[in-house]
Parts: C-alpha cells; sequence; structure tokens
C-alpha cells in the first residue's frame, strides 16, 4: 500500500487529532502518550477520538501516514527541482536537511519502529512503507542517471540516508558528511557507467 498517496480526507476534528497526535507521540513517544491526553490537546471527546479513528493504533498509522505524505512531497519537489538527472539521485538528502531542522528528536519513522516492533501493527507497516519507498525511489532515479547498477547504490544511498537520520539528533554534523558521501557514491556510479 503506498501510504503516501492514499490518506482519506480528513475532517476539521480529524485533522486536529492527528495534529496533537503528531506532536504528542513525536515529542514524548508513542507508548508515552495515552488517547485521554490526545483528544485534550486536540479539543476532542476520546469518544470522538475513537469514531474516527477506531483505536490508538490506527491514530499512530494516520499520524505517520500524514507525515510520510509530506515527506514524499518534499521530495518530489526537490527531484523535480533538481538541476540533473545525477543530482535529482541525492535530492532526498537536500530535502532531510529542510526537514531536519526542525526535527529534534530523529525520525519519526525510525523511533515508531524502535517503540512498535510488531509487523502487525499498523503503524510499523507505515513506516516500512516509507523506508522501501525511499529505497525504491533512489533506485528509479539511479536508473534515470545511467547508473549500471542503480539497485546497489540505491541500498548504499539508504544506509548513508537512514545513518544521517539515525546521528542527526546527536549534533555532530553528520548530515552534510553523508550528503557529501551519497554525491561521491552517485559520481563513482555515472563515471562507472562512462
Amino acid at each position: 500500500m503506498d501510504h503516501g498517496t492514499d490518506t482519506p480526507a480528513l475532517t476539521p476534528a480529524g485533522r486536529r487529532i492527528v495534529a496533537a497526535a503528531e506532536e504528542l507521540f513525536y515529542e514524548r513517544g508513542i507508548t508515552a502518550v495515552g488517547v485521554d491526553l490526545i483528544a485534550e490537546h486536540s479539543g476532542v471527546t476520546k469518544r470522538t477520538l475513537y469514531n474516527r479513528f477506531g483505536s490508538k493504533d490506527n491514530l499512530v498509522a494516520a499520524y505517520l501516514t500524514e507525515r510520510d505524505r509530506r515527506w514524499r512531497s518534499a521530495v518530489r519537489a526537490a527531484v523535480e527541482a533538481s538541476g540533473s538527472e545525477e543530482e535529482a539521485v541525492t535530492a532526498p538528502f537536500e530535502t532531510l536537511r529542510a526537514w531536519s531542522a526542525t526535527d529534534t528528536r530523529g525520525c519519526a519513522f525510525i523511533n515508531a519502529l524502535a517503540e512498535l516492533p510488531d509487523p502487525e501493527h499498523p503503524a510499523h507497516r507505515v513506516a516500512t512503507d516509507q523506508k522501501r519507498w525511499l529505497l525504491r525511489l533512489f533506485e528509479e532515479l539511479a536508473d534515470a542517471a545511467g547508473c549500471p547498477d542503480p539497485a546497489t547504490l540505491a541500498a548504499r544511498l539508504l544506509v548513508v540516508h537512514e545513518g544521517a537520520l539515525a546521528t542527526r539528533p546527536l549534533g555532530l554534523g553528520t548530515l552534510t558528511t553523508a550528503t557529501d558521501l551519497a554525491r561521491d557514491l552517485v559520481r563513482a556510479a555515472v563515471r562507472a557507467r562512462d
């Protein structure tokens, strides 16, 4: 399922609930936040929350789905704005630079995977789908740039990207290093083609 494109329309109350859930889940952790607090922060009753989402698990999935939709949109815009097919391959790294400027707790999807290890949890599926989407995107972009082994390059870029995300909260400046490394990997792959 492509969670980045199939989000159902939310009512105003549903949008408030997801916005409150996003703020609370991201800042405090998914397992640390209960539906009472989300209902209070969104100005709805618990009944309204459950009527709209059915369960906390579904609400967590909705929060990640909305975040994924915004991320994919930002990445696609960066890809489209790239000056060349080679630059497009590293566009997700440039998007990450702007995206992570306000994200103090690292990647919401990595955090969710750490908190929700059950692969049957709906939010776990959203988080893994987000990572698989990025891997496929790297491969498609590498193929369009004429890289001879786009699957291998995509896997390497995903590892570098996720490493940058995982180390971002440490304040070590690894995003710049990761972006430079990604560019070097792409240049090397393009040279191998020639």
